[in-house]
């Protein structure tokens, strides 16, 4: 699927829908580890959709280093995109900073997701490229850490990322959707939000928690006849 494909069919319906959302329709379907904590917006209260283009790093010295970090993704990405970086984690070595985020700005890409520490967050924040990481590190790349490979399979968290995979993230954390569960998580997290949608109503119109808890099944609200248990 092709990213002017993916925005026609997709982006204004994941728009709309929190990664909150995404988690529980991701539940619903038995579709597990797929939902990631810790990363969030380094500025601001960003929110970022789109297909994943992904890099993996490793240590300096572990693999020949042809081209600075990130620079192959960013020439491949197409307007909407995502930027995947799987640094493992690490909060000691930034891996992701101004210069590459104006490269990926002028190309369109929704954003930059980072298992890991970026840096130059406030000129990141000055020309408003979202950037999503697990934190901060004023420490440049260069002699400690390179990129492994790009467009791989690779993790955010315990969540695995195939380069086309569906990436949401915003305050609450980031979802991965693989691409060929679109239509299903779709329909599963629309159901979901028009039920918590009622509930609020219900709530702010005086009904109590326990009301409403009993009307919609609050504690029960991920079964579905339509979408199954989860497994």
């Amino acid at each position: 699927m092709s990213a002017s494909q993916f925005d026609a069919q997709y982006r204004n319906r994941f728009a709309k829908l929190a990664t909150s959302n995404l988690s529980d329709a991701l539940d619903q379907l038995g579709i597990a580890h797929q939902a990631v904590a810790g990363i969030v917006p380094q500025w601001g209260r960003t929110k970022v959709i789109g297909r994943a283009v992904t890099i993996r790093m490793t240590a300096a010295g572990a693999v020949p280093s042809g081209a600075h970090l990130g620079v192959d993704a960013i020439a491949a990405c197409e307007p909407g995109d995502v930027i995947v970086v799987d640094n493992r984690g690490d909060l000691h070595n930034n891996c992701w900073g101004e210069i590459l985020s104006m490269g990926a700005r002028q190309k369109g890409v929704s954003g930059v997701v980072v298992d890991g520490a970026v840096r130059d967050v406030d000129a990141c924040e000055s020309f408003g490229f979202a950037v999503h990481a697990r934190g901060t590190v004023p420490t440049t790349a260069r002699g400690r850490i390179v990129q492994e490979a790009w467009n791989v399979p690779v993790r955010l968290g315990n969540a695995a990322v195939r380069s086309g995979d569906v990436i949401v993230a915003d305050v609450n954390g980031v979802v991965v959707i693989p691409v060929e569960k679109l239509d299903a998580v779709l329909a599963a997290a629309d159901e979901i939000l028009a039920k918590e949608e009622a509930m609020l109503s219900a709530l702010r119109a005086g009904e109590s928690i326990l009301e409403v808890d009993k009307r919609f099944g609050y504690e029960t609200m991920l079964q579905s006849t339509t979408h199954g248990n989860p497994t």
